[in-house]
């Protein structure tokens, strides 16, 4: 918020939330400023405190000032946010690396949503027209968009409002640090795990086993009676163990491809192996998955990123027995983020959050982060 405007408190009628209120520039005497607002002199706005991104550029450009508050459209819920969580999808879109996400909504020359952010954690204090699985007061947690990661989501902000089919109820066994650690890495490992590898008796291994969707992947694994052998680096191996992996590499010391096991899956989240390498000790009937990290724009190409390498092994899926097919039959938001509250609530998925900032710090949050020293999730607490 620019200089010579003033704030005072107003009440919400509905949810007895304190909004701040600015006066017009000009008002009652106050110089003119700037703001990241624009609206009629001599109307007063709600404003709200939210991480705001003007250009594509490093996580250092991004300051904190009061914006609009939001308001819950069709469908949505307005989420006062008490966490959001920090994860690789977050530092692309605002960094807007690779090039070609601005071309899948992101926005062409600057951010289309100037908040970043996607994964949340917080209470309902108001509902749009449609809305029927939530009310005021309900604590959820979830994604704020609906489609893919690659935009910025809102979540960074004191309030954002989101699709209804985004969200879960938040059990009460988990704070809301740890219920926003959950919705990104969560859907990605409950989406992309084949089932058939998830029963007693098979072999899984997970490459980046120490991060978001690698500690998730290693729980399901487990909660579903699979021995799990869990690959990083040293200083994340005894996190690692406590998540229930029986046995774990230090990829510094052992390449696992170049081992005697087999497996009957190998869950690859940072793709530091070619696929001809995974497959020399994958079983016969085993599956490789990779999810794919472009390691902060050292892996992959600025412009398309590991795009390519995805597509191909799209290709090749038709050809290799070992590749999972493409299906657009999966199970929606809606009924995957059910699927995750329930197996918070039955404590067979445990969030492990490595540290947490103030909304203040997203930049230094953002440069953990692409640090990779971080064992499980980044959050952000509002």
């Amino acid at each position: 918020m620019g200089p010579g405007h003033r704030t005072r408190a107003r009440r919400g009628v509905r949810t007895g939330v304190v909004h701040r209120v600015a006066a017009p520039p000009g008002a009652a005497g106050e110089a003119a400023g700037e703001s990241v607002f624009s609206g009629p002199v001599g109307r007063y706005v709600s404003l709200v405190r939210a991480v705001v991104q003007d250009r594509y550029a490093s996580p250092e450009t991004l300051r904190v000032r009061e914006v609009p508050t939001p308001v819950a459209g069709d469908g949505e819920v307005l989420v006062r946010v008490r966490a959001a969580s920090v994860h690789p999808d977050v530092w692309h879109v605002v960094t807007g690396r690779p090039y070609v996400l601005r071309l899948m909504g992101a926005g062409l020359r600057r951010p289309k949503n100037r908040i970043p952010g996607t994964d949340v954690a917080g209470d309902v204090v108001a509902v749009g027209a449609s809305v029927t699985r939530f009310r005021p007061g309900d604590e959820v947690f979830g994604e704020t968009t609906m489609g893919h990661q690659w935009l910025n989501g809102g979540a960074f902000a004191e309030y954002v409002p989101v699709p209804q089919d985004a969200l879960a109820r938040k059990p009460g066994s988990v704070t809301f640090e740890q219920a926003a650690a959950v919705p990104t890495s969560g859907l990605l490992a409950l989406n992309n795990l084949p089932r058939k590898h998830l029963r007693s008796g098979q072999r899984v291994l997970v490459n980046g086993a120490g991060g978001g969707v690698g500690g998730f992947a290693v729980q399901l694994a487990k909660a579903h009676g699979a021995t799990v052998t869990g690959v990083d680096a040293a200083m994340k191996l005894a996190m690692v163990t406590s998540l229930g992996a029986d046995r774990v590499i230090d990829y510094a010391r052992e390449d696992f491809t170049q081992g005697g096991e087999r497996y009957d899956l190998i869950f690859d989240v940072p793709g530091n192996h070619s696929f001809a390498e995974c497959r020399r000790v994958l079983a016969p009937g085993g599956t490789y998955v990779w999810i794919g990290h472009d390691r902060f724009g050292a892996a992959a190409g600025r412009w398309l990123g590991s795009v390519p390498h995805g597509l191909r092994l799209v290709v090749m899926s038709r050809f290799v027995p070992q590749l999972p097919t493409v299906t657009f039959s999966r199970p929606g938001k809606k009924d995957l983020m059910a699927a995750l509250a329930g197996l918070l609530e039955a404590g067979k998925l445990t969030p492990v959050v490595d540290r947490t900032f103030p909304l203040s710090e997203v930049p230094q949050a953002l440069q953990y982060l692409q640090e990779g020293r971080a064992q499980g999730r980044i959050v952000i607490t509002v």
